[in-house]
């Protein structure tokens, strides 16, 4: 891998390397075609941090080229080496666990002890499918009427088309790479506008790792529509994997069908996060931190409807705002720092405007409810109660440090509730009734569920919804399946004709 070529780099304040600020095409860091390049903005600052190369469709068609030519040399390595590639590119992110954390904090604002547990998390999904690597399947038998063996393989299913996030950019940038880099699939990549460091600072590792060169490509840009309209219309890409909203994984459904696209999305989500009569509200508490702060609130898995029972929503509404309201707002860098900013100021006022919609039909503020001022994109942690059904917050992701608290009365009523949304991604329940979490687990109309807990992502567990949600899983046993095809060839057996001619006249 050449050199970076730099525009304005961004170097870490605790030292360490400097992130490149190119485009990566066939193991080369290259300007974009023309010399434009974007501003990468610290959401706590308001500040630019870089300038990195601000790609155009010349450039795409470059990455995936290069993509395509790789792909045949790099289906035929071995998957012991590639498992090992992502084994070594595990010890080396564990490695620079702080180097990597910095950067993400400065582009995307979470705090940096947040950050840090983002990259362990990051580092699993590398390690995981290492191990994965080597347990591809396959299968070979007999046919029934004895003619032919039947032999059964799987295969890479070609370059790959990423499209990564800007609220866990290594998570999600991992989630995509190892799966695809375990089955044998080259890539080209395009990392949110927002938070494309953290994925430079990835592909120098992994090259360290001893990726080879054109496995990986990168295309940072401003013009993503067109970037990769470029790559779902090329005819040489025969997958895309996508993480984000629901509308523009509808665009890509669309575009997939053109050319009969292998695809994955992981969409929305609208997740309920139930109490019930009897639930432990320490537990509960914890839980309800757990799932609607993490990342200030800037989670597809983020609890955006609380629905408490009438008999405790009193108590549990109280604690939860004193807890919210003791939490420290600022600079994701200062070791104080509890909730950071969020992305920008486009996504602070669509917050604003969900909680001016909700007190304006009713809801009481218990906490929050405003912006702080000064410079930055923060919001203050906010505890709604009372909120209405009609209520926008409702029906539309918050993405923001916002609870709103809804009672119950029954479990009919409060599962009726819960499933009354096109989405499906996640839901949380709280009892110490067995009978009665299984029963809402299983009535809850989602592909995962947080069970007494807050936190329900794994590199080990399939990360995915129904509905509207989203197609396919990511992590876990069933992670790799999407980047490969089932091969099937039908072999004669050359004693079949002989086997047959023994059999009596009447059994053939």
């Amino acid at each position: 891998m050449t050199a970076a070529t730099a525009a304005t780099a961004f170097t870490p304040r605790a030292g360490g390397e400097s992130v490149p600020t190119g485009l990566l095409i066939a193991g080369r860091w290259q300007p974009a075609r023309g010399g434009a390049t974007f501003e990468v903005i610290n959401p706590a600052t308001g500040e630019a941090i870089a300038a990195i190369a601000n790609g155009g469709t010349d450039d795409a068609d470059a990455a995936l080229t290069a993509a395509a030519d790789t792909q045949g040399s790099w289906k035929q390595t071995a998957p012991r080496a590639r498992g090992e590639i992502l084994r070594r590119a595990f010890d080396l992110v564990m490695a620079r666990q702080e180097w990597l954390a910095e950067i993400m904090t400065s582009e995307m604002g979470k705090p940096f002890a947040e950050a840090r547990g983002e990259v362990a998390y990051a580092a699993d999904y590398l390690r995981w499918f290492s191990e994965e690597a080597v347990r591809i399947g396959g299968d070979a038998q007999t046919s029934g009427d004895g003619k032919n063996r039947m032999i059964v393989t799987q295969e890479p299913v070609g370059p790959c088309v990423l499209i990564t996030p800007w609220n866990f950019p290594l998570a999600m940038g991992t989630r995509k790479i190892a799966p695809a880099v375990a089955a044998g699939c080259t890539m080209v990549l395009k990392p949110a506008q927002q938070t494309p460091l953290t994925l430079l600072a990835l592909a120098t590792i992994l090259a360290e790792a001893g990726l080879p060169d054109g496995v990986l490509n990168i295309v940072t840009t401003t013009s993503a529509r067109s970037v990769v309209q470029c790559w779902m219309s090329s005819k040489k890409a025969r997958k895309v994997s996508f993480t984000g909203s629901t509308e523009v994984g509808k665009i890509l459904l669309r575009q997939a069908a053109d050319n009969v696209m292998k695809s994955s999305m992981e969409l929305g989500g609208n997740a309920p996060f139930i109490v019930c009569k009897d639930a432990d509200l320490e537990v509960a508490l914890e839980g309800a931190l757990a799932a609607k702060m993490r990342n200030m609130g800037e989670a597809c898995t983020a609890a955006n409807r609380m629905y408490v029972h009438r008999s405790v929503v009193d108590d549990f509404a109280a604690a939860l705002a004193a807890r919210m309201a003791a939490l420290q707002v600022g600079d994701g860098m200062e070791p104080s720092t509890q909730v950071g900013p969020l992305i920008d100021e486009v996504a602070r006022e669509k917050v604003q405007q969900l909680v001016d919609d909700a007190l304006g039909r009713g809801a009481r503020a218990l906490t929050g409810g405003t912006a702080p001022a000064g410079a930055g994109f923060f919001y203050s942690p906010t505890v709604l109660s009372d909120v209405p059904q009609d209520a926008a917050l409702m029906s539309e992701e918050i993405f923001g440090p916002v609870a709103p608290i809804i009672p119950f009365e029954d479990e009919d009523e409060v599962i009726g509730h819960a499933n009354d949304t096109d989405w499906g991604l996640v839901g949380y329940v709280f009892t110490q009734d067995v009978d009665r979490a299984f029963d809402l687990s299983e009535r809850l109309e989602v592909g995962m569920v947080g069970l007494n807990t807050g936190i329900v992502a794994n590199a080990g567990a399939p990360f995915g919804g129904v509905k509207q949600s989203g197609l396919g899983r990511e992590g876990g046993k069933v992670g790799i399946e999407d980047f490969l095809e089932y091969k099937y060839v039908a072999f004669p057996r050359r004693r079949a004709t002989q086997d047959r001619e023994m059999l009596p006249t009447a059994a053939r």
